[in-house]
Formats: structure tokens, sequence, C-alpha cells
């Protein structure tokens, strides 16, 4: 009996050893694919990143573009428009000089007893 008693002890013993290798290695293993699956996520998340860089950076030139070029639209417009005001004011503020200038000379004539038309360089009335 001593023979068997014997055989069975290193039955036993050579399983342990064998189940204590197999638990260390997958205890390896699965240390070596969480440090492959976290690598995997810093380079999706890095790749994440720099698109998401990339996109807010050519919006914003593309923004950039748009707020200048409406910004140049304007200050063109504006300044045809203050042009044009100031061609109508002249106009209208050289009318009203004539206006006045025939106004004058008529009522100068009118206060002297003068009879003859009134008229002006710029109005034949």
């Amino acid at each position: 009996m001593n023979k068997i008693a014997v055989c069975m002890l290193a039955a036993t013993l050579t399983a342990g050893t064998a189940f204590a290798q197999t638990a260390t290695q997958d205890t390896k293993n699965a240390g070596h694919e969480t440090a492959e699956a976290t690598k995997d996520t810093g380079h999706a998340v890095s790749n994440g990143t720099k698109t998401g860089y990339h996109k807010t950076k050519g919006g914003t030139k593309k923004a950039y573009h748009k707020t200048a070029n409406g910004t140049k639209s304007v200050t063109d417009k504006t300044v045809d428009g203050t042009k044009n005001v100031a061609k109508d004011t002249a106009h209208g503020t050289e009318k009203a000089a004539d206006v006045t200038a025939r106004g004058t000379k008529k009522l100068g004539k009118k206060l002297i007893g003068d009879k003859s038309p009134t008229t002006t360089p710029h109005d034949p009335k």
C-alpha cells in the first residue's frame, strides 16, 4: 500500500504544480491583454482628439474668412453709401444756394421796384 500512497501523492503534487503554472500563465495573459486594450484605447482617444482638433481648426479658419469677407463687403457698401449721400448733399446744397440766391435777387429787385426777370448762373429761370 505504501507504493499506492506514494503514487497518489506524486500525482497530486504534479497536478497541483500544473494547476499553479496554468493560473500564473492566465494571470500573465490577462495582464498582457489589459495592457494591449489600454494601448488600443489610448490610440483611439489620440486619433479622436487629433480629428477634433483638425476639424475645429478648419472650421475656425472658414469662419474667420467668412467674417473677413463680410466685413469687407459691409465696409465697401458703407463707403459707397457715404459717397452717394455726400453727392446728394452737395447737389441739394447747390440747389438750395441757387434758390436762395434767386429769392434774394427777386426780393432785392422787388424792394427797389425793378421788374426785370431774376436768373442765376446755374438756373436760368
